[in-house]
């Protein structure tokens, strides 16, 4: 080591070892052998020193990136979550707000509850109340269908819904309003029935043919001249044949044929009639035409007096149309006959039936109420 630190001087001659080796050495010369690995160390250091300042600035850099990068990270979460928080928040007032809602709802039915617990009560207690001011009503109208149109089956109808309604409430204190109406029903049920419609029916069948009937002042041939001349045809062809026949009793039989048409031809062109009321046969056509609506009119009463049972304005009008059809109409026809028989028929029915009052019913009910 000690060689190494102090190199042998070159200037030193080698024969003179003794006095190299007694003098002692130069000072700059120690300096200068002790500076040299200085500068090498310092590049060294500083090499060093860059090193570490290189990676050092390299490290910075890297946790500034990541720094960089957590902080966007970090701001994206931010924002995501401050979006997600004004959702919330938006969600929490819908809510509220249909919260809201269903409380003021909820409120509205239970108030509408109470309501119909109320009301439910107080139909409970008012239940014989209303069932028995339903039958009276039930009753007042059965009793004017009764008096004003005499319509049993309606009545019929109305009491047996009444009873009904009575035997659903299943309770004895009803027992006397049930058995007056009970009374009724079978005072309805024996009644002699009229069948009105039936009757109506007939008189709207007259008032159709109407139009049709012959009446005396129609100008019309006389129906039988046709069948007798056919007759007569049939009768002339019994005998021999022409050719067996000769030529003046070709001619005779000729001359009679031809004198027979003629006459049947004269018969259709004057009739003789007997009538009681000559003004029938010189009525014009306007006059027909009133006297058949006339008679439509006629009809068309009786048949409102029937549904009314107006038994003194039915009979007057089948009356009168009786006398229009036996004074202007051919009561030989077929038609009018037949018109006649329906009338006839139709004015054979009795209208003058009583109907009851149903007051028997109605009285029961009157009286368990008032004694309420």
């Amino acid at each position: 080591m000690n060689e190494q630190a102090n190199p042998p001087d070159q200037n030193i001659p080698a024969s003179a070892p003794q006095k190299a080796a007694i003098q002692p050495p130069a000072g700059p010369g120690l300096l200068q052998t002790l500076q040299r690995p200085l500068p090498a160390a310092v590049a060294i250091l500083a090499l060093l020193l860059a090193v570490q300042a290189w990676s050092s600035h390299s490290r910075i850099n890297t946790l500034r990136r990541d720094m960089a990068q957590s902080l966007q990270k970090g701001n994206a979460v931010n924002a995501e979550t401050a979006a997600l928080a004004r959702e919330v928040s938006d969600t929490a007032k819908e809510l509220q707000i249909k919260v809201g809602v269903l409380e003021s709802r909820q409120s509205e039915a239970q108030t509408q509850q109470l309501a119909l617990e109320q009301l439910y009560q107080d139909l409970s207690k008012n239940r014989d109340e209303w069932a028995l001011s339903e039958v009276e009503q039930v009753l007042n109208t059965a009793s004017q269908q009764l008096q004003l149109a005499g319509n049993v089956q309606g009545a019929l109808i109305a009491l047996q819904n009444a009873d009904r309604s009575l035997g659903r409430s299943d309770k004895p204190q009803f027992l006397n309003i049930r058995r007056a109406i009970g009374a009724d029903i079978e005072r309805l049920k024996a009644m002699p029935a009229v069948d009105l419609a039936g009757v109506a029916l007939r008189l709207d069948n007259v008032i159709a043919q109407v139009d049709t009937l012959p009446m005396l002042s129609d100008e019309k041939p006389l129906l039988p001249a046709a069948p007798v001349r056919s007759m007569r045809q049939g009768a002339s062809a019994t005998p021999a044949a022409p050719e067996n026949l000769g030529l003046g009793q070709r001619m005779l039989q000729t001359w009679r044929n031809w004198s027979q048409e003629m006459w049947d031809d004269v018969r259709q062109l004057v009739r003789v009639r007997s009538v009681d009321t000559p003004e029938a046969l010189m009525l014009s056509p306007t006059e027909s035409f009133f006297v058949r609506e006339n008679l439509k009119l006629r009809l068309l009463n009786a048949r409102l007096a029937l549904l009314s049972r107006n038994e003194a304005a039915f009979r007057d009008d089948l009356g009168s149309a009786q006398a229009i059809l036996l004074k202007y109409f051919d009561t030989r026809a077929r038609a009018t006959q037949s018109a006649q028989n329906a009338l006839r028929q139709v004015q054979a029915n009795n209208l003058t039936i009583e109907m009851p009052t149903l007051s028997e019913s109605l009285n029961a009910v009157r009286n368990y109420k008032a004694k309420q």
